[in-house]
């Protein structure tokens, strides 16, 4: 069989890399008069190509490229998808929410694309430096594009104290790389599998473990590492929260994945808890602040630190079915969150004059079309049945109970009825009749693109929740690759290895 260039092995990263430079040098040779928008188009393209430069992977055989640096599976293939296909729509967003006279719009679409690159690598990369470099990759981007608004005064709030707290998350999971690698003399994960358990020094193996779920925990805003959250989400512009509260968490979820499950799975009974505990706290923390908010994007931002909670509850579970789990949450929550989002970009607006859960009164009759797409997407958070909210957190409540963690299942379960409080109190205001018709005004006309974005979600949503299966069985392949290979077996002490001229002859 001939090898697999190892070009093909990162062929989604390599398409998006070369479509964010040819956005950026179309942008740089436009007069500073002409509408750049159109690059937001060129940009959609790209991903597309991402997406199927991903599915194309499938037919290539598993394995490793650059050093076995990069991995191609069923497993990242999973990943790339689903991340490519949360920047397509947000990108379709985008071009129906950015005013035409933006500032440096054509920057907005690269760091887009740019910033998957980081995401799309930090799922398929199997050697933490590489995992490193693909974080800030990503963080970078995601810092720019959280305080793209200037002329307002939280997006540079937003931005400055997401690359603060976000540059101490990444220097711990640094010095968690620097640990492990002094434990074990390696930075690869499928030899750290082999390495840790027979290292000579188990406390920087366990100190390692704790500081890169540091870093980790950050990246999905789990409490209670969750303090940034809320303000990014207020401070950014909304198709940028639909992007940053989606797509970097499903990187960062991967990336949990392969290190609790492949890199240290002999440390499960320090990790497992670790976990479980992180999971409470996240879920209750998250729903109790969430009650209290007027605010929609905080409202919002401490529903997603509830959501991670909900995830981290399928990690109690054994791999064969925690990970499907986690996986398919994942995407779940992927489809309704952009979706939400969509919907709190059009009716807010780029300046999003419309931020209280008041100004949502009457909605459902002032915009029929958005108030529907409002109400659905809030059951579906809730997790109600037909829709893949309950399916994200029947499979994540499923693997906790097979892992023994009932306590954590149930304690789940009494915060979706909490959650359902909050989140019915937009689709209550959506739904009442309006007093005066000083209140919520929707655009007339959603455009063809923003319409596009919210068919995708709304489908998506639907889909899982009706026929699930197709997803959770892509998950459950992608489960299955998860599995460090055999170690070497060792030559014993003393013995020669024959040189091939020392063989016998056959």
């Amino acid at each position: 069989m001939n090898p697999v260039p190892d070009i093909y092995r990162i062929l989604p990263e390599v398409i998006l890399t070369l479509t964010g430079v040819v956005v950026m040098l179309i942008d740089a040779s436009l007069p500073p008069g002409v509408s750049r928008r159109y690059l937001g188009f060129v940009a959609a393209i790209g991903a597309t190509l991402a997406i199927w430069a991903s599915i194309w992977q499938l037919s290539l055989p598993e394995g490793t490229g650059f050093f076995a640096t990069v991995e191609t599976s069923n497993f990242t293939v999973f990943f790339h998808v689903l991340i490519c296909g949360i920047v397509l729509v947000a990108l379709l967003l985008s071009l129906d929410s950015l005013p035409s006279n933006t500032h440096h719009q054509g920057e907005f679409y690269a760091l887009i694309v740019f910033g998957a690159v980081g995401m799309c690598l930090l799922t398929s990369a199997v050697e933490l430096l590489l995992v490193f470099i693909a974080l800030e990759i990503s963080s970078i981007s995601t810092y720019v594009l959280a305080g793209y608004r200037k002329h307002v005064g939280r997006g540079p709030e937003a931005a400055l104290k997401y690359f603060l707290l976000g540059s101490f998350a990444t220097a711990f999971f640094l010095y968690g790389i620097a640990l492990i690698f002094g434990a074990t003399g390696t930075t690869e994960i499928y030899k750290i599998a082999h390495a840790a358990p027979g290292a000579q020094n188990q406390i920087l193996v366990i100190a390692s473990l704790a500081l890169m779920l540091v870093g980790i925990l950050f990246k999905v805003s789990a409490a209670p590492f969750h303090i940034w959250t809320p303000d990014v989400y207020e401070g950014a512009p909304s198709p940028v929260v639909a992007l940053l509260s989606t797509a970097p968490k499903a990187a960062a979820f991967a990336l949990l994945i392969r290190v609790v499950y492949e890199a240290f799975p002999t440390l499960r009974s320090l990790w497992s808890p670790l976990l479980w505990a992180v999971a409470v706290l996240s879920m209750t923390v998250g729903n109790l602040a969430a009650l209290r908010q007027q605010n929609v994007k905080r409202m919002m931002a401490y529903s997603s630190i509830a959501h991670a909670g909900y995830l981290l509850a399928a990690f109690a579970g054994a791999p064969e079915i925690g990970i499907p789990a986690a996986a398919f949450y994942i995407a779940a929550y992927a489809a309704m969150n952009v979706g939400i989002f969509a919907v709190i970009t059009l009716v807010s607006g780029y300046d999003e004059h419309l931020t209280l859960i008041e100004d949502y009164r009457g909605l459902l009759y002032r915009s029929p079309f958005l108030g529907s797409m409002l109400i659905f997407f809030l059951v579906s958070l809730i997790g109600i049945p037909f829709t893949g909210g309950f399916f994200g957190k029947f499979y994540s409540f499923t693997a906790a109970v097979s892992g023994g963690a009932i306590a954590l299942a149930i304690i789940g379960l009494l915060n979706s009825g909490l959650a359902a409080a909050y989140y019915l109190r937009p689709a209550l205001a959506a739904a009442h009749r309006p007093d005066s018709d000083a209140l919520v005004q929707p655009r007339s006309r959603v455009g063809v693109t923003a319409l596009a974005a919210l068919a995708f979600t709304a489908a998506a949503t639907l889909m899982l929740g009706i026929v699930p299966n197709t997803v959770l069985r892509a998950a459950q392949s992608g489960a299955l690759t998860l599995q460090a290979p055999a170690p070497e077996p060792a030559t014993p002490a003393g013995a020669a290895t024959a040189t091939p001229s020392e063989q016998p002859a056959q």
